[in-house]
Parts: C-alpha cells; sequence; structure tokens
C-alpha cells in the first residue's frame, strides 16, 4: 500500500518534530516550555493551570518526553539493548496513564489543548506528566500487553514504542499474518520505528551472526554473493570474519582489533594473498576490493546508524513515510519491509531508494536493498542468523589454532 509525500501543512508540522526527534527541536522546545509558564503567569487561576496541565501533560508532555528518551537511548552501538527497552517499555507505562487522563477531559478542551500545546509547549515539564501518571509496573504489564495489534496506533507515541518493544520479545509479532503486519506499521506515529529502533542500539553488545552480501564494486554486480560468518565485540570493537564455503571467496578470514591496530586489519584478502595473512589498511585498495564498506561496518548497528542519520536528511526534504510496506522474506528470513525514495538520490541520500527489513523479534534491520539513481540495486544484504555470545581474547587472535592465518 503506498504512502505520499508529505504535503500541506500537518506534513510540515510532522517534519519539523522529526527533526527535533533528529536533534533540532532544543531552541523550540525550551521556547514552548515558557510559552506555558508565560500563560500561567497571565492571572490564570489555580484550576485552569490545572486543567492546562492535564490536557498538555496527557496528549503532549508524554510524547515529549519519550521524544528526548529516544534522543538519550540513541547511544553507540555497543551498549547491550535490554536496559534500554526496559527504559522504553516504563515509558509507555505513563504515556498510557496520561492517555487515560486525558480522556476524562471533555472534546472540546481536549482538542484546544492538543492545539495549543502541539504548537506552543511541544516539550512540556515531565513533572507534570508525573503528577498525573500511574507508577511504571514491570514490563510484561497488561497494560501494553493486552492492546490489540489493530488498537496500537491508536497509542500515544511512546506508549507505541513500548507496545512494540513487548510484542516484538513476546513473539507476537512474528505471530501475525502479512495483512495484520502490514494494518499495524502503516497505523503507527512515523516517530515510532526510528524511536523504537533507538531501544535496540542497534544489536547486541556481543554475538555471532551469519549474513549473505552482494555489492555492485567498481559497476559490477556478483554472480554469487558472500556467505559470511561474523564474531563481534564492542569495547573494544574486534571482529573475526570468515568467508563460507557455499558463497563467494570462500576460505577468507579477516581479523580486527581496535585495541591493537584501529586502522588496518588482518588476514589473507583474496585471490592469490588468500594463501599469505598481511596487515592491511581499512581504507586501503587490498581492503576495498571486495567491497566499498570497511570492516567496521559489518553488523547490524551499522544499518541502524545509517537508518537515522539518513532520518535527518528525510526529515529536512519533507519524507516522514515510507512509500511502500510490506512482508518479504529473504534467505528464509521473514522481515517487515520498508521502502524509502529520495527525491534526488546519490549523492545527496546514501541512495535514490532503500528497502530495509525490520526483525520481527528485535528492533534492528535483518535485510538491506540499496539502489541508485538508475534503479541499479548496489547492494543487498541479509542477516541470517543472530545470536548473542561471549568470546575470549582467542577469538580474536590470529594463533587461534580453528583459524588457518
Amino acid at each position: 500500500m503506498k504512502h505520499p509525500l508529505a504535503a500541506g501543512r500537518g506534513h510540515a508540522l510532522l517534519a519539523f518534530v522529526l527533526q527535533g526527534l533528529w536533534g533540532r527541536g532544543d531552541v523550540g522546545a525550551a521556547a514552548g516550555v515558557d510559552g506555558v509558564a508565560a500563560e500561567a503567569a497571565r492571572g490564570s487561576s489555580r484550576s485552569g493551570v490545572a486543567a492546562l496541565t492535564r490536557h498538555i501533560g496527557a496528549r503532549v508532555a508524554a510524547f515529549a518526553t519519550a521524544v528526548a528518551l529516544a534522543v538519550t537511548m540513541a547511544v553507540p552501538a555497543a551498549l547491550a539493548p535490554v536496559p534500554a527497552a526496559l527504559a522504553a517499555e516504563s515509558a509507555g507505562e505513563h504515556a498510557v496513564a496520561a492517555q487515560t487522563a486525558s480522556d476524562a477531559d471533555s472534546n472540546a478542551e481536549a482538542d484546544a489543548g492538543s492545539a495549543n500545546a502541539s504548537a506552543d509547549a511541544p516539550a512540556n515539564a515531565t513533572a507534570e506528566v508525573a503528577a498525573t501518571a500511574l507508577p511504571p509496573t514491570s514490563p510484561t504489564s497488561p497494560r501494553i500487553a493486552n492492546v490489540p495489534p489493530g488498537e496500537a496506533g491508536k497509542l500515544a507515541p511512546d506508549a507505541q514504542v513500548a507496545w512494540l518493544v513487548h510484542a516484538a520479545k513476546s513473539g507476537l509479532l512474528e505471530k501475525l499474518d502479512d495483512g495484520q503486519l502490514v494494518s499495524l506499521f502503516e497505523s503507527l506515529d512515523p516517530l515510532t520505528l526510528p524511536r523504537y529502533l533507538a531501544t535496540g542500539s542497534g544489536g547486541y553488545s556481543s554475538c555471532e551472526f551469519t549474513m549473505w552480501r552482494s555489492e555492485r564494486v567498481r559497476g559490477i554486480w556478483p554472480g554469487k554473493p558472500d556467505h559470511m560468518l561474523v564474531r563481534l565485540t564492542h569495547e573494544p570493537l574486534r571482529i573475526y570474519a570468515k568467508w563460507l564455503p557455499d558463497g563467494a571467496h570462500a576460505g577468507q578470514e579477516v581479523l580486527y582489533d581496535a585495541s591493537k591496530r584501529r586502522d588496518e586489519m588482518y588476514g589473507h584478502l583474496g585471490g592469490l594473498l588468500n594463501v599469505m595473512p598481511l596487515w592491511a589498511s581499512l581504507d586501503g585498495v587490498l581492503a576495498r576490493a571486495q567491497s566499498n564498506h570497511r570492516v567496521t561496518d559489518l553488523g547490524t548497528a551499522f544499518i541502524v546508524h545509517q537508518y537515522l542519520t539518513e532520518g535527518r536528511k528525510f526529515a529536512e526534504a519533507g519524507i516522514t513515510h515510507p512509500s511502500q510496506i510490506e512482508v518479504k522474506t529473504m534467505n528464509g528470513v521473514r522481515v517487515v519491509a520498508f521502502t524509502w525514495e529520495t527525491p534526488t538520490g546519490r549523492p545527496a541520500f546514501y541512495a535514490k531508494k532503500e528497502v530495509l527489513g525490520l526483525d520481527l523479534r528485535h528492533p534492528w534491520f535483518r535485510t538491506i536493498e540499496s539502489y541508485d539513481n538508475d534503479g541499479r540495486i548496489f547492494e543487498r544484504i541479509v542477516f541470517e542468523h543472530i545470536s548473542p555470545k561471549t568470546f575470549d581474547d582467542l577469538t580474536f587472535d590470529p594463533k587461534n589454532p580453528e583459524y588457518r592465518f
């Protein structure tokens, strides 16, 4: 199902809010808070201030608080996803309580408050929300868990994020059929997806995964994709990658350890050099012979980071919705695929069109397809299997007897 590009006053406001999410809304937020304070100071009665607090806190402040939370949680991929996910679900509890308090107001008062708050106070004080919200409960609270998928789009934006966290962890998302998944994600606020991704920090802090990867290098699309096994950990960033027998460049291995040589990797890099391990620059000719990326770009975190970075450009261009949402299965991996089409393409954007496939159990992308300005695919990546693992120092040591350095 298609979505139009942003147009008109409502979408212009939404583009402004998106810019705020990606680091452009601090001045407006401060101005909004000052505006509320000034209004109260101009002689409003105590009950009037309380009413203003109720509908602003209920309809907007919880949303603004979660925007700030999403920015805070968009930390480097080295952090583990679980604490951020719990925080998002707790924020959702506040949002549900705020939504309930808001519904007690009259329709006229709520509509007026919503309009004024959106225009004048997008970052109202968090304390006002806490005064009317129920205490946060456990991550499995029925207040979030019992909302059916068809009703999730009616929740406040931060509650939508918390609902998605629960639905993914509980397995609910992957149980939905294709039509239900498309309808669900079409109903969600445009801010929900990037904020949901922020709860996961892009992936596990230490993991092993297999992936299929094809890239157009020097204008040539490969006849056979790479099939790779990757072991990755952070703090410091360390990577071991091996090209598996059923893919291109079988038998190659690469090691990277930021604590030893930040700008170099060690491995046998292909062709005649496949039997001669050597050190090579991350950006050197040998390193880029088979890929347009650094070895440090391996992993789900890079794709999430790229999406959030491109999001700033989308907002500036007035793009608030993907042009298409569908369900796809690639190399056995079922995902919700979001197609983003840019107005000008490269070099202003990473790609003219990108199709990003969301994992149904975790807040990161499992697939990516990127197209150039001529409509040719130049990159396809599928993360086949991903599992959290801890590693000892031998994992990233070329003297490991399992390796062939």
